[in-house]
């Protein structure tokens, strides 16, 4: 099965995360939501899959371009 890491766009918080390691994902789903500038952005997988690696915790806080899940299809 190929990998595909998830990155976000956004530097900001975690401020929920809908998804658990071992959880399906369709193509476009959340996997995270990232609060920036008090707005929350969320961060959609780019394939449909099963979440292998989740990379971010509540709370933590990102960089723009930073992985924070893997996919795998």
């Amino acid at each position: 099965m190929p990998e595909i890491k998830i990155v976000t766009e956004v530097a900001g918080r975690i401020c929920a995360t809908p998804v658990q390691v071992g959880g399906t994902v369709a193509d476009g789903d959340d996997v995270v939501v990232v609060e920036a500038m008090k707005m929350e952005i969320p961060v959609p997988s780019p394939a449909s899959g099963t979440i292998t690696s989740l990379l971010v915790k509540l709370d933590d806080l990102v960089a723009e371009g930073q992985a924070i899940a893997i996919v795998a299809n």
